[in-house]
């Protein structure tokens, strides 16, 4: 996969069509080792391309889902305090029992700060694991110093554990930061990665993209299906359907034995396509205007 129309064909393989632009700034994103942030609407297939890249290039898929007040700790590593106040007990019966007396503070913390005690959470794990792709999903969520911090070990690949060292990259991981655009993300971060918007497809694109991922699914409903979710988008909803709603949409048409997307099908299976229940009855509205023409 050594160029964008290489690295397009794997994913389409993989049921992950990429349009030109996002296929050549993925490629570059891994050529360069510069992380790519993402951004658009929920359910444009931000995740999904991450979840893609990993399956063509054969690389697990390190996940960290960023969130409110999420920190260094969530995100890096941390102690297993249990099995360390085992250890220690352990160390002190030992001591008991063969009548060595008082153990020496200085061995007793090496032993308890072992690599045996490390939780290393996504970035560490991503660091440490070569290949890998790190996902940061949703890190609109979290806050200014996971910012800060996120941008110090993209940087430089590499973090510090006081009991440990310093722990480097020996390949940098692939990293796929998404956003929802829920807040702005600081310049500082944005200059450290390439950057994409992710919009809704077109039609045809679309429609392709259902059959890929669900090839049971007739192409004939794929197109309503697809077809409709494109009229749908353009009313004034809460939360415009995504490619994951349509997907969803389509799925649960073919699951209830349904051929063509009918006024009935449409209203039962509606929940597949919005969340929110001003949604449903602008929907519903929409749907007896769309389906009847």
């Amino acid at each position: 996969m050594n160029s964008p129309e290489a690295l397009a064909a794997a994913l389409g393989e993989a049921g992950y069509l990429a349009d030109e632009d996002l296929a050549t700034v993925a490629h570059l994103a891994r050529a360069m080792e510069r992380p790519l942030l993402l951004e658009g609407e929920p359910g444009t297939g931000k995740t999904a391309l991450a979840e893609a890249l990993a399956e063509v290039t054969g690389a697990p898929l390190i996940r960290l889902q960023c969130y409110e007040g999420i920190d260094a700790t969530q995100a890096l590593y941390d102690w297993d305090f249990g099995r360390q106040i085992l250890h220690l007990r352990t160390l002190e019966a030992a001591a008991v029992s063969s009548d060595e007396g008082a153990l020496e503070v200085d061995t007793v913390e090496r032993s308890l700060f072992d690599e045996r005690f490390l939780l290393a959470r996504p970035v560490l794990r991503a660091l440490r694991t070569t290949p890998s792709v790190l996902l940061v999903d949703e890190v609109d969520r979290a806050d200014d110093e996971f910012e800060a911090f996120l941008l110090e070990v993209l940087s430089g690949w590499t973090v510090t554990v006081p009991e440990l060292g310093t722990i480097r990259a020996a390949t940098p991981p692939t990293v796929v930061l998404t956003s929802n655009r829920t807040r702005e993300l600081h310049d500082a971060l944005k200059r450290r990665c390439l950057y994409h918007w992710i919009d809704h497809p077109g039609l045809e694109r679309e429609v392709a993209i259902v059959r890929a991922r669900l090839p049971e699914v007739a192409e004939a409903l794929a197109r309503q299906v697809a077809g409709c979710v494109q009229r749908l988008r353009a009313e004034p909803l809460l939360k415009p359907p995504g490619v994951a709603e349509t997907l969803d949409w389509a799925r649960a048409l073919e699951r209830l034995g349904a051929a063509t997307l009918d006024l009935d099908a449409a209203s039962r299976t509606l929940g597949a396509v919005v969340k929110y229940r001003e949604d449903t009855i602008r929907a519903r509205e929409a749907l007896t205007r769309i389906l009847a023409a």
